[in-house]
């Protein structure tokens, strides 16, 4: 699969089910947990259960325009697929990302014995009871999970612009002595 089919399977089968609560910090690091659910397609009728967390840097002001880098997202790999080509690639289609470091960093890579939606069903379920409102629950295709996840930071990202934009005019009136 070449990386326009890769892209356009992961916007249609992409879902979001549960986003992070917690904003995105904008004078730090955050970290991202996440849990992604993909159907298998080795067992069929399970489900690959991805945990890890996505490290996005602090902002910085003085940065390279459109010139994100993405770490652990196992990009390289992938056919006619790199860093720079990824990037290219979503600039011609009008994606632009900040220009922060993405750090994924997945921490385990289980089974779900049972179809996707009793995956969904039971994370949904765990994080709820656990009171988790830091874990992102999405569910996308395995062979190209790389883009659900940013698909999810980037919808994470998007919802911060109003706040981070509204922090940054407080902190510059208060410094200002406006």
């Amino acid at each position: 699969m070449d990386i326009e089919e890769a892209w356009t399977k992961a916007l249609k089968g992409t879902e979001i089910i549960r986003a992070r609560v917690q904003a995105l910090l904008s004078l730090s690091a955050t970290h991202v947990p996440y849990v992604l659910l993909s159907e298998s397609s080795v067992n069929m009728g399970d489900t690959v259960v991805r945990k890890g967390e996505i490290v996005v840097e602090k902002p910085s002001l003085i940065i390279p325009p459109n010139n994100p880098q993405f770490l652990g997202f196992e990009f390289e790999g992938a056919e006619g697929f790199d860093q720079n080509s990824l990037i290219n690639f979503l600039i011609v289609r009008g994606v632009t990302i900040p220009s922060l470091r993405y750090d994924n960093r997945t921490g385990t890579l289980d089974i779900y014995e049972d179809k996707l939606s009793a995956a969904i069903k039971h994370y949904k379920e765990l994080l709820q009871r656990q009171e988790d409102v830091q874990t992102g629950l999405l569910a996308g295709p395995e062979d190209c999970w790389q883009f659900s996840l940013l698909i999810f930071i980037c919808t994470q990202i998007a919802r911060n612009v109003d706040q981070d934009i509204r922090k940054l005019l407080d902190g510059y009136h208060k410094k200002n002595g406006n």
